[in-house]
């Protein structure tokens, strides 16, 4: 069962830091630091897009823009930390 647990744990994790890089790589993108048309990175890009982009589109649904800045990461990322912590807190080792 704790084998179960942390791979749960450690999923959420790497989703966690795929979302938080992909914020990153949006604000690069944006501010010309790195250049989209590069091949690696428009590869990167595109996949934390992919994989990514249905759990923000769903927050995006409910939460209102606030003057152009996207609190959708933040709040997914505050969901996957309070699961992870009740996964832990519930059925963790004792």
């Amino acid at each position: 069962m704790n084998a179960f647990i942390w791979l749960i744990d450690t999923l959420l994790d790497l989703y966690m830091w795929c979302i938080i890089i992909s914020a990153v790589l949006s604000w690069l993108n944006y501010g010309g630091i790195i250049n989209p048309s590069n091949r690696f990175v428009y590869l990167v890009g595109d996949f934390l897009y992919r994989i990514t982009e249905p759990t923000l589109r769903i927050v995006r649904r409910w939460i209102p823009n606030l003057g152009g800045i996207d609190i959708s990461p933040v709040i997914v990322i505050l969901v996957i930390a309070f699961f992870r912590k009740l996964l832990w807190d519930n059925f963790g080792p004792y």
